[in-house]
């Protein structure tokens, strides 16, 4: 009797034991963040190498394949660099950046956003700011060596007089080409400072800054509508290919012609109008992405070309009646 009191007494010990251990397991991995963020260093002078790295959880992975989307946004909220990276074996990622450039002129604090599908993280540092640049000192000539004055004995002395330094002027340097904002020289051209997705060169020229309402809306739909799904990642990758191959070409050539800026801004506007209605729906998912993708799409096709051609038959059937 009593080895049988003793033997339910052990198993219900090791029912309850067992039974809180899942839960153990369980609370332990659930403290693990669905996506993680961090630095090598928190504070980061000029030409730095800024080390981003991560992990993804396993139970946050998405069904298909997709990268890892990092940018860094400088204090005014504006991308200073943007980079895609795959996931390893680990579920991890890692990406190294190189502080400097004409994006990164202000010291302060600069945010690194991280995103994995519908996942978010970020974290933040700190810039030292650009050294400035100190002009090279011109090294002074040496004053040529005054001759004495030569006495002749007459009856008034004849005293000759110092030269005059002679004074060399400089050669003026040549101007160097500017380039638009956005955009560096590159072999005597003017091209997109990064293509991994900075800013819209064409819109920002026509409006004349990057903080103009419209180009910050061109920014904000693409990185919180069309960023945020697989399938409008891969259109913006392959879309940054094309756009940045003629875009500098034509912001400086809007910098240059005011009429052709007021042309592309009449030109723009079927377009940012069209592009509100992203606004009023919900891109939650990949089929949704595509379908009012293609939409637009094809609306656009409809205004910039369809409607035009259409038009121009109309009217030569009219002059061919008359």
């Amino acid at each position: 009797m009593k080895i049988a009191a003793t033997g339910a007494i052990l198993l219900l010990t090791f029912s309850i034991l067992s039974f809180g251990m899942p839960n153990l397991a369980s609370a332990q991995s659930s403290s693990q963040p669905p996506l993680s963020v961090e630095t090598n260093e928190n504070i980061y002078a000029e030409n730095s190498n800024i080390t981003v790295s991560g992990v993804v959880k396993e139970s946050s992975l998405a069904e298909y394949n997709q990268p890892v989307t990092i940018r860094i946004l400088n204090p005014d909220g504006n991308i200073v660099t943007i980079d895609q990276k795959n996931l390893d074996s680990n579920n991890s990622y890692t990406s190294t950046f190189v502080t400097g450039g004409p994006l990164w002129k202000s010291g302060g604090e600069y945010i690194i956003l991280v995103q994995y599908g519908a996942q978010k993280a970020e974290t933040t540092i700190t810039y030292a700011g650009g050294s400035a640049q100190t002009s090279i000192p011109v090294p002074t000539p040496k004053p040529e060596p005054v001759p004495e004055p030569v006495v002749v004995e007459e009856p008034e002395p004849v005293v000759v007089e110092e030269p005059e330094p002679v004074v060399v002027a400089e050669p003026e340097p040549e101007p160097e080409p500017l380039c638009g904002e956005g955009t560096v020289m590159k072999d005597g051209k003017c091209v997109a400072e990064q293509s991994g997705g900075g800013g819209c060169l064409i819109a920002t020229a026509a409006f004349d800054s990057e903080m103009a309402p419209q180009v910050q809306f061109l920014r904000e739909l693409r990185d919180g509508k069309v960023m945020s799904t697989e399938s409008g990642t891969a259109f913006m990758t392959g879309f940054n290919q094309f756009y940045y191959s003629f875009s500098p070409a034509v912001a400086d050539y809007e910098r240059e012609n005011p009429v052709f800026k007021e042309a592309v801004k009449v030109t723009l506007t079927p377009l940012l109008t069209s592009l509100t209605l992203l606004n009023y729906v919900d891109l939650d998912s990949e089929q949704e992405m595509l379908g009012y993708g293609i939409g637009i799409i094809l609306l656009n096709i409809g205004m910039y070309f369809v409607l035009p051609a259409a038009a121009i038959i109309a009217i030569k059937n009219r002059i061919k009646r008359n």
